[in-house]
Parts: C-alpha cells; structure tokens; sequence
C-alpha cells in the first residue's frame, strides 16, 4: 500500500482574484482519489479539512496518521466521515467491522484506533471517499444508508435543477462535532446543483462529483457572488470551497455529488443565498 498527501494553504479572496486557471486548479481540485491500493487526500488549510480516497485492490488499506497530523492514530483528534462509490468493502475500526455497500456511509468518532478498507467483490474495487474534520470530542461510530437520510426534495425540472439531497452525516441524524456530510442526487434531465448560489461564512465546503458518464464533465463555480470562478471537472474529483466562496455546478450531463462540511456550527440552514441575476 502507499499513501499520499499534499497539504493546500487557505488564501484572501483578493488573491484568488488573481489566479489564472492553472493556479485556480493547482489549489482547489483534488484530481487523483482513487488508484489501486493506494490512500491520496489532501490536508485543507481551510478548517483543516481532510478530503481522500482510498481503493483498496489486492490488500488491505490502513488509514495511516500524515505527518502533519503529528498523531499516533489518523483519529486521535479527528473524526471521519466515509462514503462508498464503489463496490461492496469493509471497513474496519478497531474490533468493530462496517460492511458499506454503494451509496452507503460510515461516521467514525474521534478516538486512538486503526482504521483499515478491504473490497468485498472481486473484479469490482470498493472507492471509499472521505472527510474528516477535526473533533473535540468523541461520538459514536454509526453507519447510515439512504433510508436514515433527512431528504430534501429541490427545485424543478423547469429550473434545470431538480435534485433530491440526502443529508447523511448531519445533526438530524446523528451527533457530530463538525463535520456533516450528504449526497445530492439530480433527477434525469436536470444538470444544476446548488442554485440559488449561496456561501456560508462559518463553514467551508468540498463536493466531489462522481457517477459522471464518460466523455462528460461538471463546471463548478466558485468565487466571491461579484466575481466567480470556474473548474471543469471530470468523474470522481474533487474541490474544495472557501466559506467565503459559492459553490454551484451544472454538468454536461448526468452526474451525482458529495458535499462535505466543516466548521464553527452545524446548521445547515445557516447560508447567506445569492440571486441568479446577482451573480457576475
């Protein structure tokens, strides 16, 4: 196994102003998740958040402690939000074992404990996505399905935007210190997440796209509401959204997104929206 990591600075919305399109992906695209028995993440300057990807192929995976975590356990002062895009996997924590099929997720509290991924199906890699804030306290480990999710029903098939979102790893549905998580689902014809555009100044956030057909790509948005930014993206990658940033995208096609969240409070209500005809 082999693990990788890059470490990506927080930055004045003033300069982000500046970058041209390289530089825009060089500090917010998570392009690599996913590679056969292999741990890639990237360790966010912004709420320190921890966005990766773990495919386990012919071994089992730990999930090793970064150097900059300057820990003996990846968990000793976070904890761990997981999804499963892939094929059936394992994941196991300590003594206890979480079997997480397609869609599934996986919350995992902060304590001093081994974390290690193993795919069930052969022929067909478990792809474990994950976040991971930092924690202050420890809460139960749980696994939760679609069918725990607090779904909201949005937008309109008129609208080019009608989703339903799965709020998984949030307060509704579980006790967390700071992270949540869900997953947006875009009804067939609709290809706009996210609008009206919004930012919430006590959170930032990381999406990452999948289920995005080939020769398709995603266009996400972000950037100040007066001056915005945008990153095509492909299948399973990617990005992280300053709290002072909007994030929204529109696909060439159908796609599916995790949204992940880490900060000063839990509402997830707590957005300050933007109208379309505001936006420049």
């Amino acid at each position: 196994m082999k693990t990788n990591y890059d470490i990506r600075f927080a930055a004045h919305p003033e300069d982000v102003k500046t970058y041209d399109t390289a530089r825009l992906r060089k500090e917010h695209l998570v392009g690599k998740l996913f590679a056969a028995d292999e741990v890639n993440m990237v360790y966010s300057m912004y709420d320190r958040l921890v966005v990766g990807g773990v495919m386990p192929v012919d071994e089992v995976i730990l999930l090793e402690a970064i150097d900059p975590l300057k820990a003996s356990f990846f968990l000793s002062g976070r904890e761990l939000g997981i999804y499963n895009v892939g094929g059936k996997g394992r994941v196991m924590v300590g003594d206890a074992v979480f079997d997480l099929g397609f869609k599934e997720a996986l919350y995992l509290g902060m304590g001093d404990r081994e974390v290690r991924f193993e795919s069930l199906e052969p022929g067909r890699p478990s792809k474990f996505y994950f976040n991971s804030a930092v924690a202050h306290c420890t809460y139960p480990d749980r696994k939760i399905t679609k069918a725990d999710a607090v779904v909201a029903e949005m937008g309109s098939l008129e609208g080019s935007n009608h989703r339903c979102i799965n709020k998984m790893i949030v307060s509704q549905v579980l006790p967390t210190c700071r992270l949540q998580m869900g997953m947006t689902e875009l009804k067939p014809g609709s290809v706009w997440n996210t609008m009206p555009a919004h930012t919430h100044l006590r959170r930032m956030e990381a999406y990452f796209y999948f289920e995005v057909d080939e020769g398709r790509a995603v266009c996400h948005f972000m950037g100040e509401p007066g001056e915005t930014r945008h990153i095509w993206m492909q299948n399973e990658q990617a990005v992280i959204s300053p709290e002072w940033s909007i994030h929204s995208a529109a696909g060439t096609g159908s796609y599916t997104f995790i949204w992940g969240m880490s900060g000063e409070n839990l509402d997830y209500g707590d957005q300050d929206f933007y109208l379309e005809t505001e936006l420049r």
